[in-house]
């Protein structure tokens, strides 16, 4: 099997060309906006104090930052690029993906980098940044390779949504008053290995990863409409610069899960060993159904294009803040 550590000096081609490709489009859209035309969405440009409106914005996502940066570390450190032999909780996502560690570490790595340059940049106009560190209280993994530190997520008790994976096999938006099942249901059960234990039965540690799969395509679709709803509030350019060039890395993190074999569904010899909520999600429509990114914008009467939806952020509805069980 190969070591992980020599993914670290390979291409991963798919999401380096997606990244690019999203974060070159989210640059020229931000261009084209803040040149000359963005004076209408506020009197703030570059420069100079934010306005109250906007340090609440950028303290909001900087918190969102933070509680994703805590969920990704839990994942990299047991199932990321790590020093030494490959663990079965990392294997299982090989079987997922090939560049299934790369793409955890990476989305690790710039989460951490989000929350630190939010937190940067605040500090910069004077204001206050965000520090969750109190709320450190919850007790993580007790696995080989999990660090002993609290935690301000709990990825053992998870109730998933992964509605996402329909909705980006849909024409329909849900701005516009369309709802979608659940692909699967996945509730109370944990993304990663709670203890070594857990390492130790092929189908069993497959579970776990193929939990944390649909898990990494709602924590990023999350995101992604996050910034999309709160771009349209700000009235900084140099903020509106900021959250649609963060808001693009979302979108980018979120394509890597949404078209990649990664999602357990997507892939013929691994089916998900749970049993799907309807027929319409059975692995036989599923496998065969790829994602579409694009749906009905605005008005119904519109034709169809490529867009994050829903642009306005939707309620959590998992339960990474619940209170971890003590592991058995």
């Amino acid at each position: 099997m190969e070591n992980p550590t020599s993914l670290n000096k390979r291409s991963v081609g798919r999401r380096s060309f997606l990244k690019r490709g999203i974060l070159a489009g989210g640059a020229a859209i931000g261009a084209g906006m803040l040149n000359g035309s963005t004076k209408s969405l506020g009197q703030s440009s570059s420069g100079g104090s934010l306005t109250k409106g906007d340090i609440a914005i950028l303290r909001f996502v900087a918190a969102a930052e933070l509680l994703e940066t805590d969920l990704w570390q839990q994942y990299a450190e047991l199932g990321g690029i790590t020093n030494g032999p490959m663990n079965t909780y990392q294997a299982a996502f090989q079987n997922l993906d090939p560049d299934g560690l790369q793409y955890i570490t990476s989305n690790t790595n710039d989460e951490l980098s989000h929350a630190q340059f939010l937190n940067a940049y605040l500090e910069s106009k004077g204001a206050e940044p965000v520090d969750l560190d109190r709320f450190r209280t919850l007790q993580g993994s007790r696995a080989t390779g999990a660090q002993n530190i609290g935690r301000l997520t709990n990825l053992m008790n998870l109730n998933v949504d992964t509605s996402w994976f329909i909705r980006y096999r849909s024409t329909t938006n849900p701005d516009l008053g369309a709802t979608f099942p659940q692909a699967i249901t996945i509730t109370n059960r944990t993304s990663i290995p709670i203890t070594d234990a857990d390492f130790n039965n092929a189908n069993h540690i497959q579970v776990i990863a193929n939990t944390a799969a649909f898990h990494f395509g709602t924590i990023e679709q999350g995101g992604s409409s996050l910034y999309a709803s709160l771009s349209r509030k700000v009235t900084s350019e140099e903020v509106l610069e900021i959250t649609l060039g963060i808001g693009a890395d979302e979108v980018a993190h979120f394509l890597e899960w949404v078209t990649s074999p990664a999602t357990p569904f997507n892939r013929r010899s691994r089916p998900y060993p749970i049993k799907a909520s309807n027929s319409l999600t059975s692995s036989r429509t599923v496998h065969s159904s790829n994602p579409t990114l694009s749906s009905l914008f605005l008005a119904n009467s519109l034709a169809l294009t490529f867009l994050t939806a829903p642009s306005s952020a939707p309620s959590p509805t998992n339960s990474e803040a619940q209170e971890p069980q003590p592991p058995s």
